[in-house]
């Protein structure tokens, strides 16, 4: 996966340059017309490309075919895909184009977090809190801040003003989130979100 800072800036190198825009995974030009797009996803699907799959996977969710999302989304977790796993875990919790199963869904929420999703390890941390098992939630919410999550961190913070956090968790988990955030900074990444920002105006 790429970020959006590098992407952006990949894609304002290209503009500025008068290149041809490529794929930043496979450094093809980009097809002009949404069914060569098409073809050229189902040729990396046809290769075992899990982000291929999960990507065509969103695209069904957003149209509405969750049956379709479930399957490429279930192809591409097989290959390992967290994204996948997370997906996944949402469509089990929503009963979306297959029966409800809370088994299934934290199968795959603890797949995902155990590779590094940070909002399926936030969520893992919601299920403990809400069966009242505050020291499993802590762990996973101190985890999750540490990836980053900003809804993690005030989870940390609510359960340290409940006395279910100690004061050294609670420091602990503030430094391991601001050290998340720093190694996300970047110049390119800041100006791909002004970009979007204005966008979105």
């Amino acid at each position: 996966m790429i970020c959006h800072g590098c992407d952006y800036a990949n894609t304002k190198r290209e503009f500025e340059g008068r290149l041809q825009r490529k794929c930043p995974f496979c450094r093809k030009v980009v097809p002009q017309k949404k069914e060569e797009n098409n073809e050229q996803r189902m040729k990396r699907i046809e290769a075992n490309d899990p982000f291929a799959m999960c990507k065509m996977g969103s695209e069904r969710c957003n149209e509405g075919d969750f049956k379709s999302a479930f399957e490429y989304w279930t192809r591409a977790a097989a290959l390992g895909d967290v994204v996948s796993h997370y997906q996944l875990s949402i469509l089990y919790r929503d009963g979306q184009g297959v029966e409800k199963d809370e088994q299934k869904e934290l199968h795959h929420l603890t797949e995902a977090a155990i590779g590094g999703h940070p909002l399926a390890r936030h969520n893992l941390g919601c299920f403990e809190g809400q069966r009242g098992h505050y020291d499993r939630a802590v762990k996973h919410f101190i985890i999750a801040a540490k990836l980053g999550n900003d809804r993690s961190l005030e989870s940390v913070k609510d359960l340290y003003k409940a006395g279910y956090v100690s004061k050294d968790d609670f420091a602990t988990a503030l430094r391991g989130h601001q050290a998340a955030v720093d190694a996300t900074k970047s110049p390119q990444r800041e100006e791909a979100a002004k970009a979007i920002e204005g966008w979105s105006d």
